[in-house]
């Protein structure tokens, strides 16, 4: 997960959520969201190389309703193709160990994304 800060220009990891199940889930991201006073959420669509949806894809959109209902927020869906292999590739050219790797791989994926949202506004 990751957050902007109030200006909208940089985006700031936070920890991971640790999923256990849809309900408990939706209910930990509207907490975190209040607490955040987040005014949109921001969710990686996983495309397909081609930049066509598959069936992750349709996963995540029917989260995303879900998410929606729970917390009240827009939700935007944000192109997340080759976010984990650039956030591979910085964690690998910062030298830390492969065990740390895999711990700050999906929170550096999530700044990515964020930062890339950002930038394109």
């Amino acid at each position: 997960m990751a957050i902007s800060d109030p200006l909208g220009i940089t985006a700031q990891g936070l920890p991971n959520l640790e999923r256990t199940n849809k309900r408990n889930d939706l209910a930990a991201l509207a907490r975190i969201a209040e607490e955040r006073e987040a005014g949109l959420i921001l969710m990686g669509n996983p495309m397909n190389m081609r930049g066509t949806e598959g069936r992750q894809s349709a996963w995540v959109q029917e989260f995303a309703a879900a998410l929606k209902r729970a917390t009240g927020l827009p939700i935007q869906l944000w192109d997340e193709r080759l976010t984990t292999v650039e956030a591979s590739r910085v964690l690998r050219a910062s030298g830390i160990s492969i065990e740390k790797r895999a711990a700050a791989i999906d929170r550096l994926s999530a700044v990515i994304l964020l930062q890339s949202y950002l930038d394109s506004l």
